[in-house]
């Protein structure tokens, strides 16, 4: 099974509010695991985490900010993803035709 941390640790660690973290969960910005009704986060999504806690915190932006953030980052990262794959289609055609 992999790492995971609960809520009341991210509370403790992170000093964020039990509120802020909740409503990432609400707003589907952080994806949880819940066990005898305690809520778990997955090491892997520690970053995310950090990420929405130093925009709200240190940046003051609100929940609905930070979901349209990341929605425009991820869009942004799938275009980045699908230039690379056009620009690698490209230059294999190229290739082709210098070959000829």
């Amino acid at each position: 099974m992999s790492e995971r941390i609960s809520r009341e640790e991210l509370v403790r660690i992170y000093n964020i509010e039990v509120t802020f973290f909740d409503e990432l969960v609400d707003y589907g910005l952080l994806h949880v695991q819940t066990e005898d009704n305690i809520r778990y986060l997955m090491y892997e999504d520690l970053p995310e985490l950090e990420k929405f806690a130093n925009w709200y915190y240190d940046l003051e932006i609100n929940l609905p900010g930070l979901e349209v953030i990341h929605n425009m980052l991820k869009k942004l990262e799938a275009l980045k993803r699908r230039n690379r794959e056009l620009m690698n289609k490209l230059s294999a055609i190229n290739n082709e035709y210098e070959d000829i």
